[in-house]
């Protein structure tokens, strides 16, 4: 074999390692899946994150700036920091601004948790202070996190050197020492410990805490606190206080959700509520699938849509109906982005209202893609987590045999987006080796998933692959001279 031949060999190799680790850092969360338990999913995401920063730590760093999940976020940054000595400095340059335009686009809980995971690490470099400086500093008002993340912010500060002077200090780290503070938040907790009044001023998970403590009713508590709440906990809280009777929360605009939350929100729904509020969720949902879409809304053409609700598909006691809900989420998207008229969806059980999904059933995955391909599409998108059981390995002898001799021309574009991790195989489980396979999280990425899963095809080179990743890198950090990440 020629130096060249071998060359392209290893940039063979090498691609298909990224590929398998963004898969996996999409879907996967160290958490317990329909066929896997919790500590095999940290095992094999574990090995992964540790070969895949040790043999390619820019295309690791580079991951960042990809739609991987918040968990896999936080481990990368984590593993940056902690193994600052094997980058060059222009790698360090590089890996400064993606892991800074990471942290702002991650719930400060978790970035607290990460400063302290890195504390107890004993991971204390300049570029870790730095960036814990920094990312303070962008906060908008450093007083709510005092009361709201009091732990995390304390441990931040001591960790970084970072001095704090003023009544915020005093707050942290002296707490009982002034009669009163001047800025309102903090003052509100001094009182909320004697004074009822006082409790309605602070953060709702705050104020939980001194309710419980003063006594306070449930109900009115919650009612009191409505205005102060955000979307997503006005949605928890007063569907727990509505379900009883209606089924829906009052006051929430379910038009403005993030798709894939929405969809898992109406799963949690009985069979009566859906019903009973069809016209609303339905329109939520096409309302969310829009505003997914964007500038790609009805410029896919004839779509057809394998959907699986099979039972796998009610995922596990900590992810419950998450592969559903990523069907279903992905099942409005499509209608969104095909030509208005030409969509077609397909769910494994047959059923043909979507609202009303539930999952059970076998996964004759095979048989639903013959019908899908009957209909001439210009894409075909499967969304399962590839587990082909009725009759086992159908989808994958349809999908060859169309590939191979039916159409060798590839009028039609067929993808399969996998909602669920495979620990044992260290990726997303695969339907056939010629139709791309991307792991997937939230139905809001596919559109961007679909241009990945693209490389995993074999019809473009590594070279392709790594300019993708270095534009991503460059529209993430907004910084024209980012590095390449090869």
């Amino acid at each position: 074999m020629t130096t060249a031949a071998t060359e392209t060999f290893a940039d063979l190799v090498a691609a298909e390692d990224v590929l398998l680790f963004v898969n996996a850092a999409i879907t996967a969360t160290g958490q317990r899946e329909f066929r896997s338990e919790a500590y095999r999913q940290r095992l094999s995401l574990g090995f992964l994150h540790e070969y895949v920063r040790v043999n390619y730590r820019r295309v690791y760093a580079a991951s960042l700036a990809l739609d991987i999940n918040d968990h896999n976020a936080v481990r990368v940054v984590r593993g940056l920091l902690e193994h600052a000595g094997e980058a060059s400095p222009v790698q360090k340059r590089t890996e400064g601004q993606l892991i800074a335009a990471r942290l702002a686009k991650l719930p400060p809980q978790r970035v607290y948790r990460l400063f302290r995971e890195l504390r107890a690490a004993k991971v204390n470099n300049r570029r870790t202070r730095a960036i814990t400086r920094d990312w303070l500093a962008a906060r908008p008002d450093a007083a709510h996190d005092a009361v709201k993340y009091r732990a995390g912010l304390k441990t931040a500060v001591r960790h970084a050197h970072l001095p704090l002077d003023g009544e915020l200090g005093t707050f942290l780290f002296r707490p009982g020492t002034l009669p009163r503070y001047e800025h309102r938040l903090l003052d509100a907790w001094r009182r909320a410990h004697y004074e009822q009044g006082a409790v309605g001023e602070l953060p709702f998970t705050v104020a939980e805490g001194f309710a419980a403590r003063h006594g306070m009713g449930r109900e009115a508590f919650v009612e009191r606190m409505a205005p102060r709440m955000t979307r997503l906990e006005r949605l928890r809280t007063q569907g727990q206080r509505a379900a009883g009777a209606d089924g829906l929360p009052a006051g929430v605009d379910l038009t403005v959700m993030p798709l894939t939350r929405l969809a898992l929100y109406v799963l949690s729904l009985d069979r009566e509520a859906r019903v009973r509020h069809r016209a609303e969720l339905t329109g939520a949902l096409r309302a969310a699938a829009r505003r997914a879409a964007g500038p790609h809304a009805g410029s896919w053409g004839r779509v057809a849509a394998v959907l699986d609700d099979s039972y796998s598909s009610s995922g596990s006691g900590e992810k419950r109906r998450r592969p559903l809900a990523v069907a279903l989420a992905c099942h409005f998207l499509l209608e969104a982005l095909a030509a208005p008229g030409a969509y077609t969806p397909l769910w494994t059980t047959g059923t043909r209202d979507p609202l009303l999904v539930r999952p059970w059933g076998p996964t004759p995955l095979g048989t639903r893609i013959i019908d899908a391909l009957e209909h001439g599409p210009e894409r075909l998108v499967i969304v399962s987590d590839g587990w082909d059981n009725a009759p086992p390995g159908l989808a994958g002898e349809v999908l060859r045999v169309w590939r191979t001799r039916l159409d060798r021309d590839r009028r039609t574009a067929v993808v399969h987006v996998n909602p669920v991790y495979d620990a044992d195989g260290f990726d997303v489980r695969r339907l056939s080796a010629g139709v791309p396979t991307a792991g997937i999280r939230d139905a809001e990425d596919l559109p961007a998933l679909v241009e990945i899963a693209r490389f995993s095809e074999g019809r473009t080179g590594p070279a392709e692959l790594y300019a993708y990743l270095d534009r991503q890198v460059a529209r993430f950090t907004t910084d024209d001279e980012a590095g390449g990440v090869r």
